[in-house]
């Protein structure tokens, strides 16, 4: 599971960055030249939303089929619960920086159409700083938030493989002394 979030996290990281920079390169939004450019801005801030959906729903079905695999596997084979207590607790541990991390990304995307000229929010900023500026220190906040939360559930998954051997060596350690195939 490490190399598959490694991957489907790092194009995740790639493609909310590659949208950060195309927002970085509009200049003013009300010259038609720049259109193009929003255009790609919001196809691929929503295309980013939705791929980092999926990378921490997957984190989240694999912690949710994992931890009931531990338990079953636990109960039968009568193994220390501290297997299954740790691979909860890396899940609760995780989902708060998931759901986080979907909160950003849709405020990211809310200021970007708050800030979007062509939009009948109004929206003109706080506290001196524009609406352009305000949604590009939100998308800062979220690039790098999401990242960490990445970063972190990247690590959470590879302890949990590492129990996961664990309970699978002790499995084949009790089959064998019981004279079980396997």
């Amino acid at each position: 599971m490490t190399r598959i979030f490694l991957t489907l996290a790092s194009v995740s990281t790639m493609l909310v960055v590659a949208v950060f920079l195309i927002g970085l390169n509009i200049d003013d939004p009300k010259l038609p030249e720049a259109q193009s450019l929003i255009s790609w801005h919001m196809m691929l801030a929503l295309s980013g939303l939705i791929f980092a959906a999926l990378v921490h729903a997957l984190v989240l079905t694999y912690f949710m089929g994992t931890g009931r695999w531990m338990e079953d596997v636990s109960k039968a084979y009568q193994l220390d619960s501290r297997f299954q207590a740790e691979t909860k607790k890396l899940k609760y541990r995780s989902l708060p920086m998931m759901t986080f991390s979907l909160f950003l990304l849709f405020v990211t995307i809310g200021f970007g159409a708050a800030a979007d000229p062509a939009s009948k929010m109004g929206f003109a900023g706080w506290g001196g700083l524009t609406a352009g500026m305000c949604h590009m220190l939100v998308a800062i906040v979220t690039v790098s938030f999401n990242f960490f939360a990445n970063l972190r559930e990247f690590q959470a998954i590879e302890r949990n493989g590492e129990l996961v051997n664990e309970v699978m060596q002790k499995v084949r350690e009790l089959r064998l002394a019981r004279g079980l195939p396997v």
